[in-house]
Parts: structure tokens; C-alpha cells; sequence
């Protein structure tokens, strides 16, 4: 017991920044991206004595992937219960700030998968069968999430001022 919880205390700790970086862009919060990896987290750690010891990395990344998906759904169904949906804090206080704002907002409006291939393909700069067995499905299915969120992505109001100002359309 004490080896399984040193090996899982060594891995969540070493671990930790990237996974609430990733997690910041699948939620575009960065308190709701640490609870996700919290609660990811303490769901893989029950787990953690039956994952094979090369697969710890890609076990926590599905598991971080399906829960945000689960989180999304119970947003959504909250949503339809609620009569004004919880407001949204804006930051913008520089260029960057605004930059990185509008890439979020434009990654938080994709679908879900979409979002989700996207973040682990170009951010986590995965491979694309890493990111087919993150995602749980076939390397074809990645593809189509990623030609189909990129093509909204390019069509986003917020990012359309950046992709004209690099010539990018007409």
C-alpha cells in the first residue's frame, strides 16, 4: 500500500502542472481546470495498483478528457434549470491577455471531442494515435474531430481579427 501511494504522490506531483494546463484550455477556468484534475485525480487513485506502470500518463490523460465530457453535460443540463446562466468573468488588461481570452473563448465553443482532440493534438502535442486512445476512439475519428474544429476555429469571430492579420483569408 505505502509503494502504491508513493509511486501515485511522486506521479500527481511531477505531473500536476501540465495536467491543469491542459485542463485550463479543455475548461477555460483555471479553478474549475484544477478541481478537474483534483477530482481526475482522486478517481485514478483508486485505480492506480491495476494501471501497468508505462500507461500511468495516458490512463490520467483519458480519465482528465472523460470527466471534463461528463462535467460539460451536468453544466449543460444545470443550464437548462437555471432561469439566467451564471455569469462570466472577462479579463483583458493587455494584448496577450486579449489574445489568449479569445483563443479560450474560441476553444471553449467547439464541441466537446472537438475541443478535447484539439488540446491534446496541437497543445499536448500528442501523437495521433495517443490522441485516439486518449479520446477512445479511432485514429480516422481524431482526424475528423481535428479537420472539423479547425475549420470552426478559423471561422470563430473572436480568432477572425488574427487569422486576416496573417493574411490567412481574404
Amino acid at each position: 500500500m505505502t509503494d502504491r501511494c508513493e509511486d501515485f504522490t511522486e506521479f500527481a506531483t511531477k505531473a500536476w502542472p501540465r495536467l491543469v494546463r491542459t485542463a485550463y484550455l479543455l475548461t477555460g477556468d483555471f479553478h474549475e481546470a484544477e478541481d478537474l484534475v483534483q477530482t481526475t485525480l482522486g478517481k485514478v487513485f483508486g485505480r492506480w495498483r491495476g494501471i501497468p506502470k508505462g500507461l500511468h500518463e495516458a490512463y490520467v490523460r483519458r480519465a482528465l478528457v472523460n470527466n471534463n465530457i461528463s462535467r460539460i453535460r451536468r453544466r449543460r443540463v444545470t443550464h437548462l434549470f437555471t432561469s439566467y446562466p451564471p455569469e462570466r468573468g472577462h479579463c483583458g488588461h493587455c494584448d496577450a491577455v486579449e489574445d489568449r481570452a479569445a483563443v479560450i473563448q474560441a476553444l471553449l465553443d467547439l464541441p466537446p471531442r472537438q475541443r478535447a482532440a484539439i488540446v491534446l493534438r496541437f497543445w499536448e502535442d500528442l501523437s495521433m494515435q495517443e490522441t485516439a486512445s486518449a479520446l477512445g476512439c479511432s485514429v480516422n475519428t481524431v482526424k475528423t474531430h481535428l479537420r472539423r474544429g479547425l475549420g470552426l476555429l478559423r471561422e470563430h469571430p473572436a480568432l477572425v481579427p488574427y487569422i486576416t492579420a496573417q493574411g490567412g483569408r481574404e
